[in-house]
C-alpha cells in the first residue's frame, strides 16, 4: 500500500470540507480528528461516534475516489498496524495502578496525561513553529484571545510570552468583547485564538472578524478543522482527551511551552534583556516571599 495514502486522504478531506454538505462535513471532521478510531472501528460504530448515517461515510468514500468504505478506511488501519508499538507502563505507574483504593483513577489519569502530552508534541513540526515565531515577532500587534477554560492557557501564554514579545495583548480588555479590541486591527497584525470542543462562539466570531480585516490567524486548538471558513495561516493542534468530564489541557500546555521556546529563541538578546528586567523589577519590589531567619 502507498504509505502516503493516509496523509493524502486527510489532506483531501481538509481541502474539500468547506464545500461538503453539513453531514459530509461532520463525517470528514470526525476522520481528521479521530484517525485512529476511524482505522479501527466498523462503519456502524464510526457512524455512531460521528453521529451521522453509515451512508454518509459510504458517500464520502465515493467522493474521494474509493470503491468502498473498507477501501477508504484501509490506509488508516494500515498506518495503525505499521506504527503500533507496545510500550509498557513505567514501574511507578504499575505500582499506582495496583493500589486497592483510588489506584485505578490515579493510574488512568496519569496514563492519559502522559499519552496526550506525547501525542500533542509528536505532531508538531519545528519548521512550522519557527514560521509561527517569525510571523508573531514580525507583527505590528499580536492579539491573544480565549474564554472559559481556554482562558487559563491564554493567560499563561501572555504572562510569559509578552516578555519575549512586547506586542502581545490579551483580549478582551476592560470587560469588552474581543471584537471591540480588534476594531483597529490591520493587515500587519496577528490574532492567536485558543479554543477547544465545544468551540466558543465569541472566539470563533472574533477569528472571523479578524480575518475579514486581513489579520493573520494562529489557532491553538484540538482539531485541524475548527471552522472550514476560517482558513488560519497556522494551526497548532493538541489532544485534550480526558478521563473525566472536562478536557485535559496538559497536551495543550506542552504545545504552548514549545511555542514559547521558539519565541524566546527568536527574540534573541532583546527578549533575554526584557526577561532580566522583569526579574530585577520583582526582586526590587519584594515580589517573592522569603522566609524570615530565626534568631
Amino acid at each position: 500500500m502507498d504509505p502516503t495514502l493516509k496523509t493524502n486522504t486527510t489532506a483531501a478531506l481538509k481541502e474539500g470540507i468547506a464545500g461538503f454538505s453539513p453531514q459530509l462535513r461532520t463525517a470528514a471532521k470526525y476522520i481528521v480528528d479521530h484517525p485512529s478510531d476511524f482505522g479501527l472501528d466498523s462503519i456502524r460504530e464510526t457512524a455512531r461516534k460521528a453521529q451521522v448515517s453509515t451512508y454518509t461515510f459510504v458517500n464520502l468514500a465515493k467522493i474521494l475516489g474509493f470503491a468502498s468504505f473498507e477501501a477508504f478506511r484501509s490506509p488508516y488501519r494500515h498506518a495503525l498496524v505499521s506504527q503500533a508499538s507496545a510500550q509498557a507502563d513505567p514501574e511507578w505507574l504499575r505500582a499506582v495502578a495496583g493500589r486497592p483504593d483510588f489506584g485505578g483513577v490515579h493510574a488512568d489519569a496519569a496514563r492519559n496525561t502522559l499519552s496526550i502530552v506525547t501525542h500533542s508534541l509528536e505532531r508538531q513540526q519545528a519548521e512550522t513553529l519557527n514560521a509561527i515565531a517569525d510571523m508573531l515577532i514580525g507583527a505590528r500587534n499580536v492579539y491573544l484571545t480565549a474564554v472559559r477554560s481556554s482562558y487559563a492557557v491564554a493567560y499563561y501564554l501572555h504572562y510569559v510570552g509578552r516578555m519575549a514579545l512586547p506586542t502581545m495583548q490579551l483580549i478582551p480588555r476592560h470587560h469588552n468583547s474581543a471584537i471591540d479590541d480588534l476594531n483597529t486591527a490591520t493587515e500587519g497584525d496577528v490574532l492567536i485564538a485558543i479554543t477547544v470542543t465545544p468551540y466558543s462562539r465569541e472566539t470563533i466570531e472574533a477569528c472571523a472578524f479578524a480575518k475579514k480585516k486581513g489579520v493573520k490567524l494562529l489557532l491553538i486548538t484540538d482539531s485541524e478543522v475548527v471552522s472550514p471558513d476560517l482558513a488560519p495561516e497556522h494551526t497548532l493542534v493538541a489532544s485534550v482527551l480526558s478521563t473525566h468530564n472536562f478536557g485535559c489541557f496538559s497536551g495543550m500546555m506542552a504545545v504552548v511551552e514549545l511555542l514559547l521556546a521558539f519565541l524566546m529563541k527568536g527574540g534573541g538578546d532583546p527578549a533575554r534583556d526584557r526577561i532580566a528586567s522583569y526579574e530585577k523589577l520583582r526582586i526590587e519590589n519584594n515580589a517573592y516571599w522569603v522566609a524570615q531567619k530565626k534568631h
